[in-house]
């Protein structure tokens, strides 16, 4: 690929990258400090991922997946999870009809390559085992029967960590499918001035769509750009250093000693993947360990399991990972 700026505007129609930037120059413009979601949902759409983003009520989680969805030429579905909430509601059923004597499936909303489950947490076990299996597989099993899902398909889950009446926690394996997990934070004085002008002046109008929309064409034409992305021996080897870190008592025992279970090599897979595409978002043609440092949080973080005295002593698991990051230098 190409090592100039994505942001350079001499980039033909069909590009990837000039369909890429026009998507993130037009998400930036309406969610005013997103910055850093915008990049990690389109890391995560070209890294061929998944996204969790967890944040108070009113921080933009649903706006954002909404935004990106009307910028993709792609098919979208929105899932507002309920405790309710059953399987079929998601991966469809089939309906019996009588005029032609036969069964007949209708799809679910999973059947989109965009689908937005909204408050992952409110689901119900059964039903996050039909999305355990759709986000690792890519496929739908319904009355015995599996079926293939759309190409590409990407799950946005959003997250309340406030409430926690009628939710169910996600279980390890299914946090382990999500590429990224974000977590966002109050915006300061001066952002939320700037989503209150930028509320008043787009109340009575919709965010225009991209002049240059994201097809299936265009998303796995960049994808393939990513897979190009150089990863040097030594930023694997930062890598793979930095992962299994907590895995080595005897490097640095006393992080090590509040982790009972470190992140699997699906992390170290996610980290590497990630990283390419943020080097291809930024117009490089290889990673730099800034990628790395700068994804290792959200691709290890929901990885991490803590110990129960790290829990009492109120640390989490982006804590010693950050705590890490300090120790473990590239080479």
């Amino acid at each position: 690929m190409s090592t100039r700026n994505p942001s350079q505007e001499n980039f033909s129609a069909a590009s990837p990258n000039a369909a890429l930037d026009a998507t993130r120059k037009l998400l930036n413009s309406y969610l005013i400090g997103s910055d850093d979601l915008i990049e990690k949902l389109l890391i995560c759409l070209l890294a061929d991922g998944h996204i969790l983003i967890e944040g108070a009520p009113g921080l933009g989680k649903t706006r954002s997946a909404k935004l990106l969805a009307k910028n993709l030429d792609l098919s979208f579905a929105r899932i507002q999870c309920t405790p309710d909430l059953m399987p079929a509601d998601i991966t469809g059923t089939s309906v019996w009809r009588p005029d032609r004597g036969v069964f007949e499936f209708l799809p679910g909303p999973i059947f989109h390559s965009l689908l937005l489950v909204d408050e992952i947490n409110r689901a119900p076990p059964k039903v996050q085992s039909a999305l355990l299996e759709a986000m690792a597989e890519k496929q739908a099993t319904v009355a015995g029967e599996t079926r293939a899902l759309p190409s590409p398909f990407m799950t946005i889950a959003t997250q309340n960590p406030i409430e926690q009446e009628g939710t169910f926690p996600l279980p390890e394996a299914q946090l382990d499918r999500f590429m990224l997990h974000v977590e966002l934070s109050l915006p300061d004085t001066h952002t939320e001035r700037q989503i209150l002008d930028l509320l008043e002046d787009t109340i009575s109008s919709e965010p225009p769509i991209s002049a240059i929309p994201l097809n299936s064409e265009a998303i796995m034409s960049a994808r393939k750009g990513v897979r190009d992305v150089f990863l040097s021996p030594a930023v694997k080897d930062y890598i793979v250093r930095l992962v299994t870190a907590p895995r080595d008592k005897s490097f640095s025992s006393d992080l090590a000693i509040k982790i009972d279970y470190p992140a699997s090599p699906r992390g170290t897979l996610a980290l590497a993947a990630a990283s390419k595409a943020r080097a291809y978002l930024s117009g490089r043609d290889y990673v730099l360990p800034d990628d790395i440092q700068a994804l290792a949080v959200d691709a290890l973080s929901h990885r991490t399991i803590l110990s129960w005295q790290a829990i009492s002593e109120g640390l989490t698991p982006r804590s010693l990972i950050n705590a890490y990051l300090e120790r473990v230098m590239p080479t």
